[in-house]
């Protein structure tokens, strides 16, 4: 007998995002006009961005995390990131949940946060 509720060995942490819908790319761009105050890096390329989901009507869901829990900003980034995104040409609407697994690493950096910050 198997532990039905334990996740299906190969199913991913992060959901898959809607990188094929038209509007991605735009939102990807207004993702990265983010910033976590403590770090001069975009919050796209920092990986604090798991998924954004578009419905086929445009509605735009998005899963994001911090880089620490105790963040000092942590009730104000996803609404910075909705306020980024809402406006944008076919959005209807936004909502951005906020997420601690899995929990962020520098790992999941853009190579080129890395370089900004120094680490490569």
């Amino acid at each position: 007998m198997t532990d039905q509720t334990a996740p299906m060995e190969g199913t991913p942490l992060i959901q898959p995002s809607s990188t094929d819908h038209p509007l991605y790319d735009n939102i990807v761009e207004a993702c990265r006009t983010v910033y976590d105050p403590e770090i001069p890096v975009n919050i796209y390329d920092l990986g604090l961005i798991y998924t954004i989901s578009i419905t086929d009507e445009s509605d735009v869901f998005i899963k994001m995390s911090l880089t620490a829990p105790g963040c000092p900003v942590a009730g104000e980034m996803p609404g910075w990131v909705a306020d980024a995104v809402a406006p944008l040409a076919g959005v209807k609407t936004v909502d951005v949940e906020l997420v601690w697994e899995p929990q962020w690493g520098m790992d999941m950096m853009s190579d080129e946060a890395r370089l900004e910050l120094g680490f490569m």
